[in-house]
């Protein structure tokens, strides 16, 4: 079929599937301004995600609905800070140029120093056995090197690839009581009534102390007492997509026998429902992208790279 213009009309299958298409764009956008309006995620998040993937949902964000989802930034605030930017209110925060980014991104972060809001600089990663924490806190560690990741400790023998220092403190039972009695340990705990894990609190008081934010990955016990002493951490517990994908996780990575599987599973099942003592959750799917949740939730304060 063509139009009189003499140019084809797509098919009516094509024309409906763009309108799907359409309308889970709108939606994924909507859905990330209401997160920027409620709060639970930074205007420099977005706009950081938005320079990395400008064809993504946040990129394709039209700068004036950006703005607009801004607490306290209405109507007239937004078109003065666009004139101000030198910002054309048709650009989208994928596409605009390196100054203009440098400059909105000064912009948000005087406006959120002048309201009092600071990143959090202590978030807690928790979640049931085989979610993926080691893996997530992993990718963290190297592609956002302004968090610090806290090195555990553990009575544990390393699994393959881990490295001592590197994805824990493999130490023997002894070496462990001495820490403990020390005092040298913000939480401790026996995992899977098995071994024993502690997280070194010096390493964590130094890194706050100098404005770093740090990354704890626990598990649930320790979750609990990094809270009772430390009530001002953010707890992001770590969710499976299903019950079935945590299954094959943990029976694929082949590093316990049937036996220490089926406990390891009854445990996940307890683990799973305490999540609603959590500040959020992050459905692990994809390494990379709840990650980034992860990470946008400690309101890392990012700069854009200066020409």
């Amino acid at each position: 079929m063509v139009e009189h213009s003499g140019r084809p009309t797509p098919p009516q299958v094509d024309r409906a599937a763009a309108s799907r298409a359409a309308i889970a764009a709108r939606r994924a956008r909507a859905a990330v301004k209401a997160e920027v309006a409620s709060g639970r995620r930074s205007a420099l998040s977005v706009l950081q995600t938005a320079t990395e993937q400008p064809e993504g949902v946040e990129g394709r964000m039209r700068v004036t609905d950006f703005l607009l989802s801004v607490p306290a930034i209405g109507s007239t605030k937004m078109h003065r800070a666009l004139d101000a930017l030198d910002i054309s209110p048709a650009k989208r925060l994928g596409g605009l140029g390196r100054h203009q980014r440098v400059r909105l991104h000064e912009y948000l972060e005087s406006r959120a120093a002048a309201r009092g809001q600071h990143p959090t600089r202590l978030v807690v990663l928790a979640g049931p056995t085989a979610v993926g924490k080691g893996t997530v806190s992993t990718y963290i560690r190297e592609h956002y090197p302004e968090v610090l990741l806290s090195v555990s400790a553990t009575t544990r023998a390393p699994r393959p690839g881990e490295i001592d220092g590197v994805n824990y403190y493999f130490v023997d039972d002894a070496e462990f009581d001495r820490m403990v009695a020390a005092g040298e340990l913000l939480e401790s705990a026996t995992v899977h009534n098995a071994y024993r894990y502690g997280t070194p609190r010096a390493p964590i008081d130094a890194a706050l102390a100098s404005g770093r934010s740090v990354l704890l990955e626990i598990d649930l016990q320790g979750a609990r007492s990094v809270r009772s002493v430390m009530p001002e951490a953010r707890l992001i517990f770590l969710l499976p997509p299903s019950w079935e994908e945590l299954v094959r996780r943990l029976v694929g990575r082949d590093t316990e026998d049937s036996a220490e599987q089926q406990r390891r599973l009854a445990t996940a099942k307890v683990e799973l429902a305490a999540q609603d003592e959590f500040d959020f959750r992050v459905v692990n799917a994809s390494v990379a992208d709840a990650a980034r949740e992860v990470v946008d939730l400690m309101d890392i304060r990012t700069a854009p790279s200066r020409p």
